[in-house]
């Protein structure tokens, strides 16, 4: 194995590594260390567990059905033989485990759901992609924080549930899950952050949104329920797919509560719907079948003289996103209804909107006008706002306002002293980027405008959201250092390499080996050493037999094995 292991390119190496839960810090020094470790039963053990049924039944086979992957976790070797130390693993795995080794029946063919269930399904997921919708809005501007054990904090659910956006402060990890499967999140170390393409899937119509997630559903299925053809085994026979893994019941148990609430999976497995059956098969994710059941989104709202707005109908993402960069959104349903105050529209301006723009917007979208009451606060909160104002200055950033009395407010503000400002005759001057000064005022709620080098107001987006490719490090980057380790031990060509651990270790531990040794005139000797040193080709030791001191020529030694 330590042969194999060196002769593996560094990327390969490293996938082995990464399947088989090496950690990266380990303390490996060559490829024999490697190998010593990979066969160690604990680590087979590990490995064993988490192999599928298919792969369990085809180890036990005589002759045994091996795939590419067992060789790849380093369990059978280049001929697809299972090494002794795996089998003896397998021997005591089965003698425990006897029904895991064998082919599971197969499952009868689930029959096509209802009408009724069918639409139960598609509102399930209409609800749900409008959940998923508030979750990344909400992370889009404020990452959420993670906890040790990687779920959401405490915190961010409850920020959740006050805005509506979840039923339940556990929906948010069902969520996540689905949005990481789709690429539309990411875990990065302790947040969660949205991806550019979590960007463009909120501003996508809903039947779009739900082929996203669909495709990434069926993509992150494990391999022990795909099948060759890119599809899926039937959801009856996921439970004993992976028969040896305690871990299997919590990760099933997930997929389901995700595929049933993007109406993938029905609530029993005797019954399939139609958008599912062909993804089953391996076929692109289609929504036509699902969209039948959804009713169709708008493009028009009610303005009223109480400053809200009134959405008939589910509106069309683009339209309700950009609605609620200005508006709060007092209730969620298929008819909506925003509100709009002076700060949901100072918000908006924050976020670069302007009166004009507001106006071009409303007016195109509204089917009554903007109401005076609307018109009246869109003009005062475009008054206010801009009150203070934050530029470049050399180096530095300037903080200006006409209102005195709000810039002395600003600089003896508490929250604001990290900011570092310092008067500067009418202006305060901070060593802070500008776009850092201007949010640190903006969720101070001031009134602030970003201006660029011509004094023109300048918008200014914060955006939480990662990229796309930004995923989990790639194993060869992981394990850089462990490999540059392995690759700086000595030689692992067969059994010379295995020789010169052997005596390394010795002497390391200072320990009696028995050696043999080939003479000059081709006979061999055997000789009990206690080892002592080696170097310059040479082995060093305490002959106990004769009492002396002895240097023998390690090109002359046979093997070794311990005393």
């Amino acid at each position: 194995m330590a042969t194999w292991l060196a002769g593996r390119p560094d990327h390969a190496l490293a996938v082995t590594l990464a399947a088989r839960g090496v950690p990266a810090s380990s303390a490996w020094h060559d490829f024999f260390d490697a190998a010593e470790g990979l066969l160690d039963a604990a680590s087979i053990d590990r490995a064993l567990v988490r192999l599928p049924r298919s792969a369990l039944v085809g180890l036990v086979a005589d002759p045994p059905a091996i795939d590419g992957a067992l060789e790849h976790l380093a369990l059978v070797n280049g001929s697809g033989v299972p090494y002794t130390s795996v089998t003896e693993r397998l021997a005591e795995l089965q003698s425990r485990e006897p029904g895991a080794f064998v082919a599971a029946p197969a499952a009868p063919a689930p029959v096509p759901a209802d009408e009724q269930h069918a639409a139960a399904a598609a509102e399930r997921a209409f609800t749900t992609a409008g959940s998923l919708a508030d979750v990344l809005l909400a992370c889009l501007h404020a990452p959420f924080a993670r906890t040790g054990a990687g779920s959401v904090s405490a915190a961010e659910r409850k920020r959740l549930l006050d805005t509506g956006a979840l039923g339940d402060a556990d929906d948010v990890e069902d969520l996540l899950a689905a949005a990481a499967m789709a690429g539309l999140a990411l875990p990065r170390e302790r947040q969660w952050v949205v991806t550019t393409q979590g960007e463009s899937w909120l501003e996508a119509p809903t039947a779009e949104r739900w082929t996203i997630i669909a495709t990434g559903f069926r993509a992150a299925l494990p391999d022990g329920v795909r099948t060759p053809d890119g599809g899926f085994a039937a959801p009856a026979t996921w439970a004993t797919a992976y028969p040896l893994d305690p871990d299997w019941p919590a990760r099933l148990a997930r997929l389901r509560r995700v595929g049933e609430s993007w109406g993938l999976l029905s609530r029993d497995d005797r019954t399939e719907f139609v958008w599912t059956a062909a993804l089953r098969r391996g076929e692109p994710a289609d929504a036509s079948a699902l969209v039948a059941h959804l009713p169709a989104e708008i493009d028009r709202v009610y303005l009223q003289a109480d400053l809200t707005a009134i959405a008939p109908g589910p509106l069309a993402p683009p339209l309700d996103l950009r609605l609620r960069s200005i508006a709060v959104r007092e209730s969620r349903a298929q008819a909506s209804t925003y509100r709009f105050t002076a700060h949901s529209l100072g918000s908006g301006m924050t976020e670069g909107e302007t009166a004009g723009s507001i106006r071009a917007f409303l007016t195109e979208l509204s089917l009554t006008g903007i109401p005076q009451p609307l018109d009246y606060l869109i003009d005062s909160t475009a008054a206010r706002h801009g009150l203070v104002r934050v530029r470049d200055a050399s180096g530095r950033t300037r903080v200006e306002s006409t209102d005195a009395s709000l810039l002395e407010a600003i600089a003896i503000d508490q929250a604001l002293r990290p900011l570092g400002l310092l008067r500067d005759g009418d202006t305060l001057l901070s060593r802070v980027t500008r776009d850092a000064v201007y949010w640190a005022l903006a969720d101070a709620r001031y009134p602030v405008v970003a201006l660029d080098e011509d004094g023109a107001p300048e918008p200014v987006h914060r955006r939480a959201a990662g990229v796309v490719e930004a995923s989990p490090a790639a194993p060869a980057d992981t394990y850089a250092r462990l490999l540059s380790l392995l690759r700086s031990g000595h030689g692992t060509e067969g059994e010379e390499g295995w020789l010169g651990r052997e005596l390394e270790q010795a002497v390391r531990a200072r320990s009696e080996i028995v050696v043999v040794v080939r003479m000059p005139d081709g006979s061999e000797r055997t000789l009990t050493l206690e080892a002592s040193g080696l170097g310059g080709g040479r082995l060093r030791g305490r002959d106990r037999a004769a009492d002396i001191e002895r240097t023998l020529p390690v090109s002359s030694i046979v093997s070794v094995r311990p005393a």
